[in-house]
């Protein structure tokens, strides 16, 4: 029998009634003056009475500090500032996860909407602030490093503003660097970090210890999904120790692959550099006798890059990405369409994705997997290995000669400074990140939710990864660009049964229909009931509803 709550406007969900999964999640209903809550292990459903909406707040200072003093937000005194009418958030202000939905639909989830807010929980002259950058570079890091710091000094008078050299290490292992607007003026004209980088190295103790004995109060982490989890983690011990720190992420990938927000920073660039390599491709290809260019590109568990870049260039004849399970023999394999493309053409351009095709590789191999110092798995080469493939396929099976040329652009299009598009969104990103801090939020990430930037848990940000959806009209939009079939072997297929009462709902956004009159109960994104996984990855593969 599932609990049933009470609850009053505004009022929270006990965490332990909602479950330890999203017990870092404040989650408040927002509407009417009650409603029903029901909980499924890790899914939070909710049948509000008309209006009501599911918030999935942050947590703020005040949560286990709850007599901290307030102060006048240092911006209205900034003469930029004062042209600016409303220019403070309401603390009210929500964003909403779902912009579309259908006639009888619930409201969905909210986000704190991120801005600047009248009160602040920091002096100006008292804060302490630290960057760091994790992981792997990506275009737009010194650019989110700028504008911290120009953000911290230029619009809330900050002095003390350093940088973690070297990741997360560096908290316990190395020196730090004095940031000031004047130091970081031009660091967004470069690629990389100047702050330096690395995988591993987190130790929470250790890390948190270095922050109180720095006196550091306000922490911006600026990393994928694996050093947002570090981050997660720092803020845990920062709250059971009871410190007034601040910490908040900054997701940074350039496969696009964070879930919840629109896109990540970088993401735009790497596709527009990736344009050099398809075009060097399409040259080469085209310049030669049945002349084929293989492009491999980023892309480890998410094909994002591989599929914009393609629709971007338009010359690409085949995009190959993880989520599509591809074969290279037999009646609709990649080999048949290799030589009906030379036949018709006379030259085709392949762009794979780096994680695209691995268990092919596994099984050519016999390999086991490995990992790096950031827990990734490790991956073989598929655009060398496919490449290979090809020209043993033409050699033994057929009598056409061909010219095949093989591009890795790999790090060159994560290595280059981020394009007027990307410096602009950083800028965004980072300055609602240092708003956030200021007005006492913690335990943070920040990113734009359908073009509104917002304030979510970090728990929203580390659950999954965010892939392409390919019952979805992009990759429709690439089919149709490339000509490409499916790749998908008939006799792998299976059938679900489709309701003919429903359309197919996007896996995104998935709900539970049920006879009740009442509105249907939300599903977390992406997470199907088990009765409805798919059996197996496929193109045209459809998802049943349940009655």
């Amino acid at each position: 029998m599932e609990p049933q709550v009470s609850l009053r406007l505004g009022e929270n969900i006990d965490s332990e009634v909602a479950g330890a999964s999203r017990a870092s999640s404040v989650v408040d209903v927002v509407g009417n003056s009650s409603g029903r809550i029901s909980f499924d292990r890790d899914d939070i459903a909710v049948e509000p009475h008309e209006a009501g909406y599911i918030l999935e707040d942050v947590p703020h200072l005040t949560h286990y500090m709850p007599h901290l003093p307030t102060y006048a937000n240092p911006i209205r005194f900034n003469p930029a500032y004062s042209v600016v009418k409303q220019y403070f958030v309401h603390v009210d202000d929500t964003v909403a996860e779902k912009v579309i939905c259908h006639k009888g639909d619930p409201r969905g989830t909210h986000f704190r909407r991120a801005g600047p807010r009248q009160k602040v929980y920091f002096k100006s002259d008292e804060v302490h602030a630290c960057i760091v950058t994790c992981g792997g570079l990506c275009p737009g890091l010194n650019t989110v490093v700028r504008e911290l710091v120009c953000g911290l000094c230029n619009m809330y008078g900050v002095h003390k503003v350093i940088g973690i050299n070297g990741g997360y290490r560096g908290f316990y292992s190395k020196n730090t660097i004095s940031l000031t607007p004047k130091v970081v003026n031009d660091i967004h004209k470069r690629g990389g970090t100047i702050l330096g980088t690395s995988r591993g190295g987190h130790n929470t103790k250790k890390i948190v210890d270095s922050i109180e004995d720095r006196g550091i109060n306000q922490v911006y982490i600026i990393g994928g999904d694996g050093t947002q989890k570090g981050a997660a983690a720092i803020y845990e011990e920062i709250k059971a120790r009871g410190l007034q720190v601040s910490v908040c992420g900054i997701p940074k990938t350039i496969d696009n692959d964070v879930p919840v927000i629109d896109k990540s920073f970088g993401f735009d660039t790497a596709v527009e550099e990736a344009q050099r390599a398809i075009n060097a491709a399409h040259v080469e290809s085209e310049s030669a006798e049945n002349g084929i260019g293989v492009v491999k590109l980023m892309g480890r568990y998410s094909g994002f890059i591989a599929m914009y870049a393609t629709l971007a260039s338009r010359d690409v004849d085949c995009c190959l990405i993880p989520e599509t399970p591809f074969y290279l023999d037999g009646p609709g394999g990649l080999f048949e369409y290799v030589e009906k493309c030379l036949k018709e053409n006379g030259h085709m351009v392949i762009v794979i994705a780096e994680g695209a095709g691995q268990e092919l590789l596994s099984e050519s191999f016999h390999s086991t997997d490995t990992k790096d110092a950031s827990g990734n798995k490790l991956l073989r080469d598929v655009g060398l290995w496919i490449s290979q493939k090809i020209k043993e396929h033409f050699s033994r099976h057929t009598k056409v000669k061909i010219t095949l040329k093989y591009i890795d652009p790999t790090y060159m299009i994560r290595a280059v400074p981020s394009n007027a598009s990307d410096n602009v969104y950083c800028t965004l990103l980072a300055q609602s990140a240092v708003h956030g801090a200021m007005a006492g939020y913690t335990g943070f990430t920040v990113g734009p939710v359908n073009g509104r930037q917002s304030y979510i848990p970090f728990q929203r940000i580390i659950e999954k990864q965010n892939k392409v959806i390919i019952t979805d009209r992009m990759w429709a939009r690439l089919l149709s660009s490339t000509n490409q079939p499916s790749f998908i072997n008939t006799k792998d297929e299976t059938e679900d049964e489709e309701d003919e009462e429903h359309p197919l709902l996007h896996e995104n956004d998935y709900c539970s229909l049920s006879s009740s009159t009442m509105p249907a109960p939300i599903c977390r994104a992406g997470s199907l009931p088990s009765q409805h996984k798919k059996k197996k990855p496929g193109l045209f593969k459809k998802l049943s509803i349940n009655k």
